[in-house]
């Protein structure tokens, strides 16, 4: 059973980054989005959207669990729209990309990377959701970071500022074109003394260059060989882009890192990593590089997306998913991932560290697995 005739034809689209991406025909809604103001405003952009009152965005009949729907992937992605209220203020430990991850308010993406973890917890669709309770999620962020303190001891997410990543489940650059979450985001930062927040994006949205972060947010370019992106970064923006954007954010006061994430392996790959560090070298600026690190990160990939990506995108498979190169992973979850053999692994992270140092020496590595 196939459930494209459930996603009715989109409207016009609408302006801005996403213009091209999402045009949205359906909205799906928790009870209580309309008590936000940030839920009626999203409603607002939407006027001739179709309407769905939903229990719950997690459960949403006929989207998520619907087997049908693995076909209608980019279909669904650019037509619908969940809105929903962040239950839980957790924060995670990390310790890697940042110090905490904080709650999300967003989940799932607008773009179509073939090898992003967020599906596999939502079966055969992948809409973006908007958490429209963006007061309570700033309220948590300040009451954690305040018990916090100073940071005392520099580590290798960041010397003096206790780090959050914003876009764990999203990517903010792409939520920052439907709502102002993001945007309330990076103004809190630079009232919290203690404290930065952090986000990886494949999108370039130029918007953010007018919201003044005054140095208290990184932005992670992810960046790959051009050739793999083109089959694995599906609705993104052009590697080239992604360079060439790097200038303009560190000069509106962004501290701009890159995110080599994930690094597939395949026949050649160093030279196509070795392309990309000469041609981002030859794009950015000295004032660029003296505040530039990496974070490297090599291909995990998960049976159940491996299944859903077969309906959809097979031939980004033929990269992804390598029986002779991997082992498997029983993750905390139970979910059955895949990386890299141990040792092999090893010996390629070793590699690509190498090949970055001889292309460009200024940019420090903070860490790689």
């Amino acid at each position: 059973m196939t459930n494209l005739d459930l996603f009715p034809p989109a409207p016009p689209p609408t302006t801005g980054p996403l213009e091209h991406l999402l045009k949205v025909s359906r909205v799906y809604l928790e009870p209580d989005v309309e008590r936000f103001t940030r839920g009626r405003d999203i409603l607002a952009r939407f006027p001739n959207a179709e309407r769905v009152e939903v229990r719950s965005h997690w459960n949403i009949p006929g989207l998520f669990g619907n087997e049908g729907n693995a076909e209608a992937w980019n279909r669904i992605k650019g037509s619908t729209l969940v809105l929903g209220v962040k239950k839980a203020m957790s924060f995670e430990a990390n310790g890697r990309s940042a110090d905490f991850l904080p709650p999300s308010t967003a989940n799932g993406c607008v773009m179509s990377c073939a090898y992003c973890y967020v599906p596999r917890h939502k079966g055969y669709a992948n809409p973006v959701t908007v958490f429209v309770n963006i007061e309570q999620v700033l309220a948590a962020i300040r009451r954690h970071a305040g018990k916090l303190g100073p940071k005392t001891e520099p580590n290798p997410v960041d010397p003096r500022y206790w780090v959050y990543d914003l876009g764990c489940n999203s990517d903010c650059s792409a939520d920052a074109a439907l709502s102002d979450n993001v945007k309330d985001l990076v103004r809190l930062f630079t009232v919290l003394p203690n404290a930065m927040g952090s986000f990886a994006t494949k999108l370039v949205n130029r918007e953010l260059l007018a919201y003044a972060p005054r140095g208290k947010t990184r932005i992670r370019f992810s960046l790959m060989p051009h050739a793999q992106a083109k089959l694995l970064d599906v609705r993104t923006s052009p590697i080239s882009e992604r360079i060439a954007a790097i200038d303009d954010f560190v000069a509106a006061g962004y501290e701009v890192h890159l995110n080599f994430s994930p690094v597939v392996v395949t026949e050649g790959w160093q030279a196509g990593y070795d392309a990309l560090f000469q041609q981002i070298d030859d794009t950015i600026g000295d004032k660029a590089k003296e505040q530039l690190a990496a974070e490297i990160i090599f291909l995990t990939h998960n049976e159940r997306l491996h299944e859903v990506n077969l309906r959809w995108h097979p031939k980004a498979e033929e990269l992804l998913w390598r029986p002779e190169l991997q082992e498997t992973k029983v993750s905390q979850g139970g979910g059955v991932n895949v990386r890299y053999r141990t040792g092999y692994k090893g010996r390629l992270v070793e590699e690509f560290q190498q090949l970055l140092a001889r292309r460009m020496p200024y940019c420090r590595v903070r860490y790689a697995f």
